[in-house]
């Protein structure tokens, strides 16, 4: 039954990654970002391993957050908008483009979870918003190294977040790595580089709808 399960994991994930490759030479409509206190932008590469396998993927992120609403977007290198992950009170979903083109939306009550049923691998989602502003999430065990002063590695929820780099004026993160080691086949290690365009602002109407 594992065995089938694992196959059933791996032929989803397939056809997701086709039609993500798909949606990288294609315009998909995704619905408007809601607007948000905090919006962080910039570049991600991704590296996944699975024993002897790897997988890279790299293009562009748009992590809006507020009080009650996480959308994580991942975007091609060209702009268009790969999938979302959205997570709010104890429920997630996750959208992707299918190989015919259309939209297909998964639903859980964990986005870190709902991520790594559907793509094969967990994103961070849940506490993306703290670790990208330099803090760990309040209220969760975690490791924060140095005790005092700014953060440049934070260890919570099996993820080591490590602080690159800040930016000059505000001392703002601004290269982040994340990486969280592997917990069988079907939780394969997970290596994730940030790089942020600017501090987190609000975004305007004109932003969006798009990474």
């Amino acid at each position: 039954m594992q065995q089938r399960r694992g196959a059933l994991a791996r032929g989803r994930r397939t056809a997701i990654l086709a039609a993500l490759a798909v949606a990288a030479t294609a315009c998909t409509s995704f619905a408007p970002i809601e607007p948000a206190p905090h919006v962080y932008s910039g570049r991600f590469s991704a590296s996944i391993a699975r024993g002897e396998q790897r997988e890279a993927v790299s293009g562009r992120f748009t992590l809006a957050a507020a009080a009650t609403r996480t959308t994580l977007d991942l975007a091609s290198p060209l702009g268009n908008t790969l999938a979302r992950v959205e997570a709010a009170a104890g429920q997630a979903s996750l959208t992707a483009p299918q190989q015919d083109g259309t939209l297909a939306t998964w639903q859980g009550e964990s986005a870190d979870a709902l991520a790594e049923a559907v793509l094969g691998y967990r994103l961070p989602v849940a506490g993306l918003p703290d670790w990208i502003a330099g803090r760990a999430v309040p209220g969760r065990a975690a490791q924060v190294f140095p005790g005092s002063g700014p953060a440049q590695r934070i260890e919570q929820d099996g993820w080591v977040i490590v602080i690159d780099e800040r930016f000059a004026d505000s001392g703002a993160p601004r290269r982040l790595s994340l990486g969280r080691e592997a917990g069988g086949p079907a939780a394969p290690s997970v290596r994730l580089r940030l790089v942020l365009d600017a501090d987190a602002g609000t975004l305007d109407a004109s932003g969006r709808s798009r990474p």
